[in-house]
């Protein structure tokens, strides 16, 4: 940026905030007028601002760092069929392919054109996790063999709001009628594009203050800035490559793990991330697009290199260069099933995580349980079908300086705790009896493990069906410079006098009666145990978290 164009430090500051306070308060209006659970509670969307060149900007750092990640690759395959110069007020983009920039099919993507004075200065975006998107099963097809049995595939597309989705139009008659909860759905893309109005009216009222030549270029510095905190942050690295290596437990089928492997290599203030050496794609859905492996790296990059006052934005990959294999598990052939893509995605996390130990381990922190507990419970009465999608938390590692955090949602989720009170308020088929910290879950260590947590479903009618997908079940977090690992996750069906084990990954029919053991695992203990602080221990003892 020349010095005629520059903004001083002060405007520049107040744009960059009001576009962040934007993307937040996008946020905030998707998941209050949100229609599921999963957004209402779990809050599994993101929001954010793009520029006129589909270039992230802004985004709700609040909400899933996850979703936000691909935002730009998703918007270049929608405007590469729908050149930006062709829309016009009221068009949005909408896409959910897996093989075109988005993540599964359950996340659905919209993009709405910012018009000021006739001209387009940016985009406002929102992705949400979806209860259903139709496919073989309700919420959660995990005996899909490709993915166009994962749902209904939404490809690039350009729609108009008026012509085509209000007043029961056809693009929201169409996507009705794929699907088994239409109301939670359909309601749930409504709040997807209240929030980009929400968007799109705070940049609108920027410009009509500042300008719109400022507010474009306070967008372009904000990612200028990313980008050159994320480069001086790599350059603080000694030069040479790092090596990280994880995996999945199993791919469902059979009991053998799913190696993920990275070399990062630093060279001045430039990052080369190669997951060479990962496992070849699976036949069912634990594999990872592109766009989700992207946005797992990218995600890493960002959490270990630089400090919460640095957005999330484009500049964040303009000095990393990612790289897999094709036909891997990180870079699926389609039609590869990606439904859980999440169990990959949260391992090519977590090797990032141990490369970038080694490189700086004063930033190390000891892998979480990371993974995504996807836990489905369905019911079909009087033609109608009930549809209950919740993702668990786990154990956080143990980093040189403190604890891992208790029962929250992996570093790729932000996914919020659904209350029990709600859960009971929207289901009458099930029950949940019991809502607890796992005592002992967390490695030991100098600095202990988070915790895992336990909840117990009660079902209460016959015909209901369990779908999971998880991790962790048999490979548990490691520990890091002599801290224990932490405890695996575990599904128990309680039936009679009968204990069932279920897999991370499978599909059980129901019983009334049943009571459903659901338990996350805890993350890894950073250091040895025996330099672990007495008090600590006693508080630990005292409060139930150990007892030993």
């Amino acid at each position: 940026m020349s010095d005629e164009t520059r903004l001083n430090p002060v405007d520049q500051a107040v744009i960059s905030q009001a576009l962040l306070s934007a993307a937040r308060e996008m946020g905030i209006k998707l998941y209050r007028s949100a229609y599921s659970s999963v957004v209402r509670d779990g809050k599994d969307a993101s929001t954010g601002i793009l520029d006129a060149e589909g270039n992230a900007v802004a985004q709700s750092d609040e909400l899933i760092p996850m979703l936000v990640g691909s935002l730009s690759i998703t918007f270049r395959s929608c405007a590469a069929l729908y050149p930006v110069a062709t829309l016009k007020e009221g068009d949005f983009y909408i896409c959910n392919h897996p093989y075109h920039g988005a993540h599964h099919l359950q996340d659905i993507l919209i993009f709405v054109p910012i018009f000021y004075r006739g001209e387009i200065i940016g985009f406002s975006a929102a992705v949400a996790h979806h209860l259903d998107i139709g496919g073989g099963a309700p919420g959660l097809n995990s005996s899909a063999t490709d993915f166009y049995q994962e749902g209904l595939v939404i490809p690039p597309s350009k729609y108009n709001l008026a012509a085509d989705w209000e007043n029961e139009g056809p693009l929201r008659r169409f996507i009705g009628a794929n699907i088994r909860v239409p109301e939670q759905t359909l309601g749930d893309i409504d709040s997807q594009l209240a929030a980009c109005a929400v968007g799109a009216a705070r940049v609108t009222e920027m410009c009509d203050k500042y300008s719109a030549a400022t507010v474009r270029r306070a967008m372009a510095e904000m990612i200028a800035y990313t980008e050159r905190r994320v480069r001086a942050a790599i350059a603080a690295i000694p030069d040479g490559t790092y090596h990280g290596e994880d995996a999945v437990d199993d791919d469902g089928l059979s009991d053998a793990p799913l190696p993920i492997r990275v070399a990062v290599t630093v060279q001045g203030d430039r990052m080369d991330v190669d997951f060479t050496g990962t496992c070849p794609q699976v036949k069912t859905h634990l594999n990872a697009p592109f766009a989700s492996t992207v946005s797992a790296t990218l995600a890493c990059v960002k959490a270990v290199l630089t400090g919460g006052d640095v957005p999330f934005n484009e500049g964040a990959s303009r000095a990393v260069t990612i790289t897999a294999p094709k036909g891997s598990l990180l870079n699926p052939n389609p039609p590869a099933p990606v439904r859980a893509r999440m169990e990959a995605s949260f391992r090519a996390y977590d090797v990032m995580l141990k490369a970038l130990g080694q490189a700086m381990p004063q930033h190390a922190v000891a892998p979480g349980y990371d993974c995504t507990t996807g836990f489905c419970l369905s019911h079909l009465k009087d033609g109608r079908y009930r549809v209950f999608i919740e993702l668990r938390d786990g154990g956080y590692g143990a980093s040189p300086r403190q604890d891992g955090c208790d029962a929250v949602a992996g570093p790729l989720s932000n996914c919020t705790n659904t209350p029990v009170e709600q859960i009971d308020a929207d289901y009458d088929f099930f029950r949940i009896e019991t809502y607890a910290l796992r005592p002992d879950s967390g490695g030991r260590g100098q600095y202990r493990g988070g915790l895992g947590s336990v909840r117990a479903y009660r079902i209460l009618d016959d015909g209901v069906r369990l779908a999971i997908y998880a991790d962790r079940f048999r490979i548990p977090a490691a520990g890091m410079a002599g801290g224990e690992a932490g405890a695996c996750g575990s599904c128990l069906i309680q039936r009679g006098n009968e204990t069932i084990a279920v897999r991370s990954k499978d599909d059980v029919a129901l019983r009334k009666g049943d009571l459903i053991l659901l338990a996350s695992g805890g993350g890894g203990g950073y250091g040895p145990p025996e330099r672990r602080d007495p008090a600590d221990l006693a508080r630990d003892r005292q409060l139930g978290l150990m007892r030993g």
